[in-house]
């Protein structure tokens, strides 16, 4: 059933990190990782002025234990969290075998999915062209206009259709077109599709898939136009190549015969795409580079070379909001210099190409690419960038003033705590010293600008510092026997002992800095990510 986790956001799992163990650990670990925080809290252990502290932690221990030695419990809250316990999300104290769980969960997941019956999802593209050259020759700026869009709903759970059409308007000409799409899905490995349309390409066709291995899909298509009564068949392979990368070839014979093979990569960071086509009218081939600069902000490479083109496109685009994303791109080739424009917002795009000069000058191309280029950077330095430091310096105070309260439950609860680790901490702290071992000199918890821009002004430092907490005791705790310290990945960290949210709805990072072997050491590592130290990449 955790598969479904791979679906959404990582859960907050703070279960696994309150006794310090993997969302993949056995019975046997958990039953360890209990006794051992029982022994740490048990409240008959502590002085008096400590019996309180105790016994909230001892409790929290015993309930995490609770949950997940049960089989039952520990699967519903590896899906929903603390929530589907409370609530019982439908499953409830009703359900009592394994069986009876796993089957109302197969309910839940039905119902999702019959949710999204009948669920238009549009898409279309909006395109128009503008001529300079043109509008100063007192021809009008507009060289034509064209629009596609298409309606896509899923019928049932096997079935879908999809409905569009296309109008494309140049000088005095024009035309349209529509078509009419309907997918079945045969089995888990095969669909077909039904096509037809009516206007400019007046046809009907159909196209099977089928995914012939783990790592390997093929495709066929057949169309035949209704006007001329020609006939195109098409037949396409894709291969997974690894987990980031695939290859194409596809064959297509008719009024146009052509062969083509594509390569495709795409990892977090950036993304590749390259084709090489020879048709019987014409020959080409095409590559693309996407980087990813931010989660925000990317930039562009690509070329076409060809029998009829040869063209150079450079450009950037950035993300403004959840949905929407604005690129700017400057071409060069044998057309012409072109700036374009693009926005795009969930499914739906607009591209405004604008030719600015039909003949390759110099002076043209060294300005069209200049003068926006540099725009864009002044801009951004005094503007956008400003603008957006401020509305996110507003949010995050908007939130601190919202969650206050709950923060400093948290601060006080999690200040306790470290208080009851204090004195094993301090002795596992002076026995590494001693040995050389690992030494953790200063760790914080919290607000990831904070700890990205640790040298800012103090007055900036007073502000963000409120979104940290210092977590160098609890982690000197966890250092092992063997001068080893280990956080699970998966597991997010304010649920370890000691630790808290600072920040509740920030990105969160935990920056370490220690000692080993007599040298000095730093890492960073994301809420979710793993912390295995010591290891010598750290090393500064």
């Amino acid at each position: 059933m955790r598969e479904d986790l791979k679906d959404n956001e990582p859960p907050n799992r703070e279960l696994y990190a309150l006794l310090h163990i993997s969302p993949q650990a056995s019975d046997e670990e958990i039953r360890k990782a209990y006794r051992q925080w029982a022994q740490i809290y048990h409240p008959d252990k502590q002085s008096p002025q400590m019996k309180d502290v105790a016994t909230e932690n001892f409790q929290r221990i015993c309930e995490a234990y609770e949950i997940l030695s049960d089989a039952n419990k520990r699967q519903i809250y590896d899906i929903y969290g603390m929530e589907g316990l409370t609530s019982g999300l439908e499953l409830g104290p009703k359900l009592d075998r394994f069986e009876e769980i796993k089957q109302e969960l197969e309910r839940l997941r039905r119902q999702k999915q019959d949710s999204k019956v009948l669920t238009l999802l549009p898409s279309g593209v909006i395109l128009a062209n503008l001529s300079v050259p043109q509008f100063l020759n007192g021809d009008g700026i507009m060289r034509g206009m064209s629009m596609t869009s298409e309606v896509q709903s899923q019928l049932s759970k096997r079935n879908l259709i999809a409905v569009g059409g296309n109008l494309a308007v140049t000088g005095e000409s024009g035309g349209a077109a529509t078509t009419a799409v309907l997918r079945h899905q045969i089995s888990s490995a095969s669909t077909i599709e039904f096509m037809a349309s009516a206007g400019l390409q007046s046809l009907i066709g159909v196209q099977t898939s089928r995914q012939l291995s783990a790592n390997a899909n093929a495709t066929m298509g057949l169309a035949m136009s209704l006007r001329d009564g020609s006939i195109n068949l098409t037949n396409a392979w894709t291969r997974q190549l690894s987990e980031s990368t695939n290859a194409n070839i596809e064959l297509s014979l008719g009024s146009e015969s052509s062969i083509a093979v594509g390569w495709r990569k795409k990892e977090e960071k950036m993304s590749a795409a390259g084709v090489i086509k020879i048709g019987t009218s014409a020959v080409g081939a095409s590559a693309h580079y996407t980087r990813h600069f931010s989660v925000k902000s990317h930039g562009r490479v690509a070329a076409k070379v060809g029998s009829r083109t040869l063209e150079i496109e450079v450009g950037g685009g950035r993300k403004i909001s959840k949905f929407s994303t604005v690129r700017m791109l400057y071409a060069i080739g044998i057309q012409g210099i072109f700036w374009r424009f693009e926005f795009h917002r969930g499914g739906q795009k607009l591209v405004i190409p604008i030719l600015l000069s039909s003949h390759l000058n110099v002076a043209t191309a060294a300005g069209a690419f200049i003068i926006p280029t540099s725009l864009y950077f002044v801009l951004k330095s005094f503007v956008f960038k400003p603008y957006y430091l401020k509305r996110e310096k507003q949010k995050a105070m908007e939130n601190m003033d919202q969650t206050q309260a709950e923060v400093q439950r948290a601060r006080a609860l999690a200040e306790k705590a470290q208080r009851l680790l204090e004195n094993v901490a301090n002795r596992k702290r002076s026995q590494q010293e001693e040995t050389g071992g690992l030494v953790i000199i200063e760790a914080k918890y919290g607000n990831q600008n904070f700890l990205k821009n640790r040298f800012r002004s103090e007055e900036q430092k007073d502000e963000l510092a409120l979104q940290v907490i210092d977590v160098t005791l609890p982690l000197n705790f966890l250092v092992n026997d063997s001068g080893q310290l280990k956080l699970h990945e998966g597991v997010k960290k304010s649920g370890i002992m000691g630790f808290c949210d600072p920040c509740p709805g920030q990105s969160k990072h935990l920056l370490v800095d220690y000692t080993y072997g007599g040298n000095r050491y730093e890492v960073e590592v994301d809420d979710y990510e793993e912390l295995l130290i010591p290891q010598e990449a750290h090393r500064i």
